[in-house]
Formats: C-alpha cells, structure tokens, sequence
C-alpha cells in the first residue's frame, strides 16, 4: 500500500540562499558576522529580490496536454535557476543568477516525464533534472546557448513511498521524495532508511540517487549507493528498469551506469532500497586531542577496528572552534553508535578507549545507553557540533551578504597521503587568498567519512572578497585546491557530485577509456543531447 506524503509546511523556502527565509541570520547577525572578518563590507548586502531581475518571457510554451505540468511564474523560474553552491548565493545577491529557466515542469508520474522529454527533444529544450535544489556544484543549472530553451524538471510531486516490504525490510520510493517526507511515510513501519546528508531536509531520493549521496553515517554505508537494490530511469531511448536482487553477479551492473549520472543519461523516476529497524540504543561522546596528527592515527585505528561507528567526525581545532566544539586549540573527535536490537554503551567505551589511547582526552558519553556520564563537556561538544553542521549553510549566506567568501569543498584519499594533503591544502589556499586580496584566509578542516584505507577530509575556507568579483575569487581558490587534489590523487569529490564546476577535475580523474564508454552511453541514451548538457561529458 502507497503511503501518504508529509503535508506541506507553511514555511517559505528561499529562492535564492539555502533553506528557509526564517531562519537566515537578519543584518544585525550577518554584521556581527563579518566584523570577526577582515576586509568585508561595513554593511550587508540587500536581500536580492525575484522583481529586480531581468526575468525574459519564455521563448517556448508547452502543447495544450502538457500545460497543467508546467509553470511559467517568475519566482518559480528564478528559484530554479541555480543550487545552493557559495557563487550561486552570490550571483544572486548581485544580480545575476545565470540562464534562468523557461520553463518548470512538475510531472505526477512517469509517463508525465517520458512526455515531456519527447517534446523537449523535439523542440531543443534543454532538460534540467531538479530535486530539492541543493546542489553546490552547479549541478542543476544551465550554461551555454546551445539549446534553443531550458526547461527544470522539478520531480518533488513524484514523492510518494509506493511499497513497503517488511519481510524484506525495503521500500519503493518515488524520486521526487524528499527527505523528512520519506522518513514520516515509512514511521508507521518501524523502519528508516536512514540517510542523512546535511540537505536532508532540502534534497530528495532521486538526487541522492543521481548524485551518490553520502549520509551520515561515518564508517560503512556512508553512500546512498549501499542502499539500493533496483531503479527505474527514463531516458529518451525508452525506461530502464533493473530487478530488485539482494545481489547479482550478472556483468556490469544497470543501476551503476545511472547511480551518479546526474541526470545527463536519464531522469530517475523511482527505486526499491534497503530499510532497517529504527534504532533504540543511541550513545556518543567527543574525544579532545592536543596533536591533530595523534588524533588523525586514532581515526585510523578506529577504521580499521571493527566497531563500526555511526559517527566518527574529526574536526580540526579551527572547525572544532568554528562549531563551538572546543575553545582551547583541541581537536575534536565526535563519536556516534546506535543500534536497534542491543545497548551499544560498551562499544563506545571500546571507542573512546582506543581514542585515549592516541593522546585523546574523553569529557564524558550522552545518550540512553547511560544518559550523560561523566562530566558534561562531552555532552556539550556534541550537541554544539550538531547544532553548527545543521546551522553552517545559513551562516555561509549571511558571510556571503557581507561580501566574504565562505564555502567549502570536499574529496578523499588514501590514509598516506591524507597529512601531507591537509597541510599543502591549508597552506595552497592560504597563500593564494593572501596574494588576491590582501587579508590572511581560514582553512580549516574535518574528516566527515573515515574507511580502512583512506579518509574524507572536508574543508571550509573563510577568506575577504573581492567587491563585485566574488565569484572569480572564489573559482581562482577552488582552482588551487583542485590541482593539490590532482597532485595528491585525491578524487575531485567524494559526495557533492561532479556538477559544472568540477567538471575540469573530473575529467582529469577518469581513465579515458571510460570517458569514451560515458560518451557513447550519453549518445545512446540522449541522442539529441538534451539531458542536463555540460554535467559529466559534452
């Protein structure tokens, strides 16, 4: 039985900065903000408004059968121009979002979606996939004048949980669910699928799907790859549907050539994953580390334990800082178990002992396996690490409204390159924001997914802007960092997704052959090339 969707909240999404317009920071908070930074504007910049832009009439208008799918309203367009990236904030605040669509389409199934691609691909219409909109790469914006009009392809009406298999303990779920939605629909069931990146609550199925999300589970099933057993995609060369199998060694898996795809091969329509009992046991604790390196080998040893922490987070003494984590120059390990059937109190204690065996200094555990032993500063750094991650993006916009780069980026190697890779990433930044602007920058970092072999660092760059110019500024930061990656063999990302603008590292990462396999699937798949051009191959 098809369970019913959340209802919709009265909240206002903003079209231009991330989340909710309530919650960003008002001009007096984005004031106290810069004033800790050097060289930003004395005041913030205006709130951008949708009737300020230069929004053109659509040049294209959809056939009489297809109108009650489609939207021309201006505020729809505009917020469905850009993600959610640092230099979309800013283009925002300065006018200029980019191409802004002709177009959004909503469509209520799938044979609503095979319809309109086969009038986009007749008419030129470009075809942006859209979910929640949060992409940080310019994953879900058009760029170019090749296509005679653009249309977004906004799948959130498509947010349904079809089926629910408890025996199997899996869901069918519509593409377009976004994500409190998904977990609302399967409470009744007792069971989650549990993935949470920091947009959970702006993202949906299908782009994590489409975008091989990671989660927030630290160690093991940290991508949204690990839950899916099969997928529907349609595409203009017809609808993949692959079989829900536990496992298959039958050639080169259907569901790998869509996972990532980022909708320039198709558009994901819906997918059986893999669910679990809710959890009842939950406990966590942070570990403080005067050496950062002493802290990187702990993280290291509890990879390669077998304890499997849900959380396993390493933030620097500049994130721990930032998040209000730690105030001494500690670093900070946050350390997260849960389970739904035993008392995990006893693998936290394994945990942190292995972490004090590093040099790490342990404040106390909060959860109920236990609730609050020990001293309370364990506690409170856990609980000011969460309230910071869920609070960052909105922060980052009131920066951007005081003209300051704020943004981050992310990637992964193997644990031999990762020191050397941090510090050359720091000092490369540094250096080079330095020399741009005249104000020294910060770079800090954490480690958001940990492996046996290797580690996700996640950086944050605060640095001045350059008035007016921010962007350049930034893809000049972004530059440095992406040939320290290249150098360090570090992939170009490790879950925002390729987008536009890693589209330079990435196509120095793949092997060619491959990127000669990618082109011929795009060719057959989007024969006239309207599938989200410019993401993964021309």
């Amino acid at each position: 039985m098809a369970a019913t969707p959340s209802q919709p909240t009265s909240r206002t999404r903003s079209w231009w900065g991330w989340g909710w317009t309530d919650a960003h920071p008002d001009d007096a908070e984005c004031t106290a903000m810069g004033a800790l930074l050097p060289g930003t504007l004395g005041r913030p910049l205006p709130v951008p408004r949708v009737r300020d832009l230069a929004i053109a009439r659509p040049v294209v208008e959809p056939p009489r059968s297809l109108a009650d799918l489609v939207s021309d309203e201006p505020r729809d367009r505009a917020a469905h121009a850009m993600g959610k990236a640092y230099r979309d904030v800013v283009r925002a605040l300065r006018g200029r979002p980019g191409r802004i669509p002709d177009l959004v389409a909503r469509p209520t199934d799938e044979r609503g979606v095979a319809d309109l691609l086969d009038w986009a691909g007749d008419h030129r219409v470009a075809v942006v996939p859209y979910g929640g909109g949060s992409s940080v790469v310019g994953g879900v914006e058009y760029r170019g004048d090749a296509h005679r009009a653009v249309m977004s392809l906004d799948l959130t009406a498509m947010g349904r949980v079809l089926e629910v298999d408890t025996v199997g303990r899996a869901a069918r779920i519509q593409a377009g669910t976004l994500g409190p939605s998904l977990e609302d629909q399967l409470r009744p069931h007792d069971l989650t699928l549990r993935h949470f990146p920091q947009s959970f609550e702006f993202s949906t199925l299908g782009g994590w799907l489409a975008t091989r999300a990671g989660g927030h589970y630290a160690t093991g099933r940290t991508h949204i790859d690990d839950f899916v057993q099969s997928m529907r995609v349609v595409t203009p060369a017809g609808t993949s549907s692959s079989w829900r199998l536990p496992a298959s060694g039958a050639g080169p898996s259907p569901d790998r050539l869509f996972l990532g795809s980022e909708g320039a091969l198709g558009v994901i329509t819906e997918a059986w994953v893999r669910l679990q009992e809710r959890p009842r046991h939950k406990a966590s604790a942070a570990v403080a580390f005067t050496d950062f390196h002493d802290a990187l080998r702990a993280v290291r040893a509890l990879a390669q334990s077998d304890l499997s922490p849900a959380n396993c987070r390493l933030l620097d003494a500049g994130e721990a800082a930032l998040s209000g984590s730690a105030q001494d120059g500690s670093a900070v390990l946050v350390l997260g178990f849960e389970s739904a059937d035993e008392p995990v109190a006893s693998r936290l204690e394994r945990a942190v002992g292995l972490a004090r065996s590093h040099g790490g200094r342990y404040g106390g555990a909060t959860g109920r396996d236990g609730a609050a032993a020990g001293a309370p500063s364990g506690d409170a750094a856990v609980a000011a690490w969460r309230s910071a991650f869920l609070r960052m993006p909105y922060l980052r916009d009131g920066l951007a409204r005081m003209g300051a780069v704020a943004e981050t980026f992310e990637t992964a190697a193997t644990w031999d390159r990762i020191p050397a890779l941090i510090e050359e990433v720091r000092t490369g930044i540094g250096e080079a924001a330095l020399k741009a602007t005249g104000y020294p920058a910060t770079v800090n970092c954490r480690l958001t997914h940990v492996y046996p072999d290797g580690a996700a660092p996640y950086f944050t760059v605060l640095a001045a802007g350059r008035a007016g110019d921010e962007v350049a500024l930034w893809d000049d930061l972004k530059a440095v960092a992406g040939e320290v990656l290249h150098r360090h063999r570090a992939t170009i990302t490790h879950h925002h997704a390729v987008g536009r603008d890693h589209r330079p590292g990435y196509d120095r990462q793949r092997p060619e052959p491959f990127a000669l396999a990618l082109r011929a699937a795009k060719g057959a798949l989007d024969p006239r090339g309207i599938l989200n051009p410019g993401v993964l191959v021309d």
